[in-house]
């Protein structure tokens, strides 16, 4: 293929293009980043409360749902992908990209509980398609899903840091290989995490040396029985979790189709009712289960005991079902609330004999993401970046794997709506007369 001069020119193009594609994705993520300090930081500050009070998200949430609904029931595109229905490669057209901004812009500021990936795959997308044309570019099938891909993981990596996961992910998304690359990565994933465990206890415990490509850092904490136990169960029962959160969403996601001004305006206000009886039952800041958890998250992993056990139940427990009633209404990305669950799941159980801290997020925040996007090799990448704790690794895959095995096990629940999911309805065939 390399040897074939149109894919090296869509390789230069990609390669010139995915700068400003890049630059556009960095600003996207800036404004997003500005606006909600805005409206959850600064704006409190200046009226007076060194946090949020609890009936701040109800307000911004009404905003939310009329503003979503307007696009989605006036502008090309519907605003993009239904969240409860996944990530999807390709993401938005050119006619549906500024849909799509509009309504993430409309979502995700304002209190969704929902992350920025999904808006920015299509962004990416969108805006490699657009150039290509502005350059006169010739269209195949072929290269317009080149392009939309090189688009969406040049988009995709300023979310995550890293180029590295958003090939990964861009490539589970895509399905690139089908069901039989699918079948065999996982069984080996399995397999390298149990092996990982084997040769490290091994290592371990009998003091002796087999040679290794360690160069002499500080080695990390060795993981115990514990760990790895503790790990699986709750993997199983993350995975459980966050699967009928996510059909929770599907339902919701039928329920907003059926009636989109009023069901989307109601699903918002009920999110944002979720976090403001949290705020009233814990006092504590509504934006702990509004928003995406991203910042949460770090501040829950810098000092996980300023947390009582209560407000890590409460938040578990509201910030699940907003997270649930925005997957079928608002727009976004799944990923953060699922990593955010499982992070706090994994803080809650940290203090049972022989789990950690550190082992218990790892693997809280592989069980429930893998769950949550049935991307367990994208998952698996993501948490080690996040973790940045190569000793947790065997318990991140193993949770991976063991709760992506448990939600393709479990009844999967009604799918998406084609309305809702943004895709034309077909038209049904004249009845016969009789």
């Amino acid at each position: 293929m390399l040897r074939r001069p149109e894919y090296r020119r869509a390789l230069v193009f990609c390669g010139l293009v995915g700068i400003p594609v890049s630059l556009a994705a960095f600003w996207f993520l800036v404004l997003l980043h500005e606006l909600e300090h805005l409206l959850w930081v600064d704006w409190p500050h200046h009226l007076g409360w060194s946090d949020p009070p609890w009936w701040w998200p109800l307000p911004q949430a009404l905003v939310s749902g009329l503003l979503v609904t307007l696009v989605v029931t006036r502008l090309p595109g519907r605003g993009g992908h239904i969240p409860a229905a996944g990530l999807h490669p390709g993401g938005a057209s050119k006619a549906a990209l500024p849909g799509v901004m509009i309504a993430a812009l409309a979502s995700l500021p304002l209190g969704a509980v929902l992350g920025p990936e999904a808006p920015m795959i299509a962004l990416g997308s969108g805006l490699m398609l657009l150039l290509r044309d502005l350059v006169r570019a010739p269209a195949t099938e072929a290269g317009t899903a080149l392009l939309g891909a090189a688009g969406s993981a040049a988009a995709i990596s300023a979310i995550f840091g890293s180029p590295l996961v958003a090939a990964v992910l861009l490539m589970e998304v895509a399905g690139v290989g089908g069901t039989q690359l699918f079948a065999v990565m996982l069984p080996a994933l399995l397999a390298s995490g149990v092996g990982a465990i084997v040769f490290t206890g091994f290592g371990h415990w009998t003091g002796l040396q087999t040679g290794s490509l360690d160069i002499g850092l500080p080695a990390p904490p060795i993981l115990d029985t514990g760990d790895v136990v503790w790990s699986l169960l709750m993997a199983v029962a993350v995975g459980a979790a966050i699967h009928y959160v996510i059909v929770g969403g599907r339902v919701v996601a039928g329920l907003v189709a059926a009636h989109p001004w009023r069901n989307t305006v109601l699903c918002a206000l009920a999110a944002a009712g979720c976090a403001a009886l949290y705020a009233v039952l814990t006092d504590r800041s509504p934006s702990e289960v509004s928003l995406s958890g991203q910042s949460t998250l770090s501040q829950l992993a810098a000092d996980p005991h300023a947390w009582p056990v209560g407000s890590l139940v409460a938040v578990l427990v509201f910030k699940a079902l907003a997270y649930s009633l925005c997957l079928g209404s608002l727009r976004g990305g799944p990923v953060f609330p699922s990593l955010f669950l499982g992070g706090a799941l994994g803080v809650l159980l940290a203090p049972l004999p022989g789990l950690g801290v550190v082992p218990g997020m790892a693997a809280g925040m592989a069980a429930s993401s893998a769950a949550a996007l049935r991307l367990p090799v994208s998952c698996v990448v993501l948490v080690v970046l996040i973790v940045g704790h190569p000793g947790s690794v065997p318990v991140i895959v193993l949770a991976a794997v063991v709760a992506f095995v448990t939600t393709e096990l479990l009844p999967q629940g009604p799918g998406i709506p084609a309305f809702a999911a943004g895709r034309r309805r077909k038209p049904r065939p004249a009845s016969p007369r009789p």
